[in-house]
């Protein structure tokens, strides 16, 4: 093939690799998977055809500009891959949340899961107050004074009380995760028994007239905690039902991307006991009123939820661009 026909064959491609490198330019923030997918696949076209034009017409002017463009490419691509904070960026904004949007209906599941155990619990100890003792953790029912619910702060203010449903949310979802080689029994269990104890405690404070100051002091960490342990828990239920409907795979195999997926969910789910944490150590014990508590609440909720929507907004927006494109 001679140069002229090489460049009318071949230079809507190269074309588009322009205006694709123009974009990583000029507007970052716009770039999405679809387009550091679309400039992978540009970058590789050209270089075989760069490598083509060396071998037939080293000195032509159109070697010359591919090896330019080339070279540009490159360099866009492996500074995108190799960046850390690019990297971190992609896997919070984009990896996470397509991960989440496909394990939806288990991370549904496991809500479904920890509500079921919440009401059980609730109506335990609202049938027999003594059912506290069955349902709590060893010795934590009796750092709990019902008598002293009604005198306000102070006595809903336990630190101990509030580290150990903490520490016990995180274990639940480090649990979740393992114990989904169980087929999926174990992460049932402790999502059902997790729900248990919040309704069990919830019930105690609701005998005791002192509900509103109750979730005042658990919810604004209680919401970023409880999302954290559904995701978990979520991926969890995934890998055992890829134990036993493995699909058109070999089970093995099937279970080993499930374990990697979840994996990834629960990596994602460590930045959010971060905050929680943080919540729970300046917000639960200030002095703040209770409405301020709940606006905390509120706001995680508006954060959590914004975060998943604009996202999935975004990687659509990007999906349509690269279709543009093409």
């Amino acid at each position: 093939m001679n140069v002229t026909s090489f460049w009318h064959t071949h230079k809507s491609t190269w074309a588009e690799l322009e205006r694709l490198l123009d974009r990583f330019h000029k507007r970052p923030r716009e770039i999405g998977a679809a387009d550091i997918d679309r400039l992978t696949l540009l970058y590789k076209k050209t270089s075989a055809h760069l490598a083509y034009i060396r071998t037939y017409h080293p000195h032509d002017e159109v070697t010359r500009y591919l090896n330019r463009l080339v070279a540009r490419a490159h360099n866009i691509a492996y500074k995108q891959q190799s960046t850390s904070g690019g990297q971190l960026s992609r896997f919070f904004w984009v990896n996470l949340l397509e991960l989440i949007r496909k394990r939806l209906p288990f991370i549904g599941w496991a809500a479904v899961l920890f509500l079921i155990g919440g009401v059980s619990g609730f109506a335990a100890v609202m049938a027999d107050p003594l059912n506290l003792y069955y349902v709590l953790p060893e010795g934590m029912a009796e750092r709990i004074d019902p008598s002293q619910l009604g005198q306000g702060h102070a006595a809903i203010d336990s630190p101990l009380i509030s580290t150990e449903i903490m520490l016990n949310n995180i274990k639940v979802a480090i649990l979740a995760f393992i114990s989904g080689v169980t087929l999926g029994l174990v992460p049932l269990y402790l999502l059902l028994f997790n729900g248990l104890l919040v309704g069990a405690l919830a019930a105690v404070y609701w005998q005791a007239n002192a509900s509103y100051a109750f979730w005042a002091y658990i919810l604004p960490h209680g919401v970023i905690e409880l999302t954290a342990i559904f995701i978990a828990g979520g991926a969890g239920l995934h890998m055992g039902y890829r134990m036993l409907v493995p699909g058109p795979y070999h089970r093995k195999y099937q279970f080993l991307q499930a374990a990697k997926e979840s994996a990834q969910l629960l990596l994602g789910t460590l930045p959010l006991f971060v905050v929680a944490g943080i919540i729970e150590g300046y917000i639960t014990p200030s002095a703040l009123s209770l409405e301020a508590k709940y606006a905390v609440a509120i706001l995680t909720l508006i954060v959590i939820v914004g975060w998943y929507i604009y996202g999935l907004k975004r990687q659509r927006h990007s999906a349509s661009l690269a279709l543009i494109s093409k």
